[in-house]
């Protein structure tokens, strides 16, 4: 067997091909993003197999299912060919012409504020590039960027660890929405007291606390009745129809009810922390022009007072 040490014996495009088949996991697509044939690619991996002693991967399902030994090695690869690409590209990353995958973790709320845009800016400046998106508490989120399996995480972060780059794209505020039936008529506002006599509800990510708000309305020794925790944004609003359930949220996370006449949206009677709204990624990541571009068009779209996010084109990094 190959002695990895001896790198002049070792065709460095190699890992390139590895990289694409831990990322596809699938002969024909990874040739597909590398503008290889299907044999080349085949081939590839047989050498792949004999220069590393271990088969990588075994038939599954129609695609490539990874071998321990190739799922040690996909962080480590992922992160030289980042250091590499950042000596040898000095054009960078050029969107228009690359094919790559991201990997994103966000919530319902950053869905809702990022996604749409970013498909269709992305579908217009890196036709090659896909997107793949998880969802994860925000514990889990961190815990994913920092072990390299998720790119991108976008969400609200009150504690994050050293290894992470933070960068805040938008502040945003709580407010309340309740079923307007469960108003007096034109009331615009609801009182402290009715608020916490209230049962509430909590769109919650594997039942996770919105530590924020219960924190607030704590610090001022107050207590509230959490009636339902749910795990989707999507259908809060209709479950609290015909209900005397509240439920604070993100104002922004509301832009696509302010018509709907069987809801009101009101101003919370506490002051609460504002939201911070950050995409983080791993610091060890800051040299990747792909990610960087990534971040950037994040960030144009975020901006709330960009009018028409089609119409500004990020730089290429």
């Amino acid at each position: 067997m190959h002695s990895m040490n001896n790198l002049r014996g070792v065709d460095l495009n190699l890992l390139v091909i590895l990289d694409a088949l831990l990322s596809e996991r699938h002969v024909s697509r990874a040739a597909l993003r590398l503008n290889m044939s299907q044999p080349a690619v085949s081939h590839a991996l047989a050498r792949l197999r004999f220069l590393l002693g271990d088969p990588l991967f075994t038939r599954h399902g129609g695609g490539l299912a990874p071998t321990v030994r190739a799922l040690e090695l996909s962080q480590p690869l992922r992160e030289a060919l980042v250091q590499v690409r950042a000596v040898l590209g000095p054009d960078g990353f050029d969107p228009a012409q690359s094919r790559h995958i991201f990997r994103l973790a966000m919530s319902d709320y950053g869905a809702n504020l990022i996604l749409p845009g970013l498909m269709r800016l992305m579908r217009q400046l890196a036709p090659g590039v896909d997107l793949s998106v998880t969802q994860f508490s925000r514990e889990g989120m961190i815990a994913r960027v920092v072990d390299g399996e998720v790119d991108l995480g976008l969400g609200v972060f009150p504690h994050l660890p050293a290894q992470i780059y933070p960068e805040l794209l938008l502040s945003d505020r709580y407010v309340c929405l309740v079923d307007r039936a469960s108003l007096p008529p034109q009331a615009r506002q609801i009182d402290l007291e009715d608020y916490l006599a209230r049962p509430h509800a909590l769109v919650a990510v594997h039942g996770e606390a919105s530590t924020e708000i219960d924190e607030a309305i704590h610090s001022a020794g107050l207590t509230r009745r959490v009636a339902l925790v749910l795990p989707h944004w999507s259908v809060a609003p209709t479950t609290i129809i015909g209900t005397d359930l509240i439920l604070t949220v993100a104002a922004r996370s509301l832009d696509a009810l302010r018509r709907d006449k069987s809801l009101a949206i009101l101003p919370s009677p506490l002051e609460f922390p504002a939201i911070p709204f950050t995409q983080i990624s791993h610091k060890r990541r800051q040299a990747d022009p792909a990610l960087r571009w990534l971040r950037s068009i994040v960030s144009t779209i975020a901006q709330p007072a960009s009018p028409s996010i089609t119409r500004r084109n990020p730089p290429t990094v």
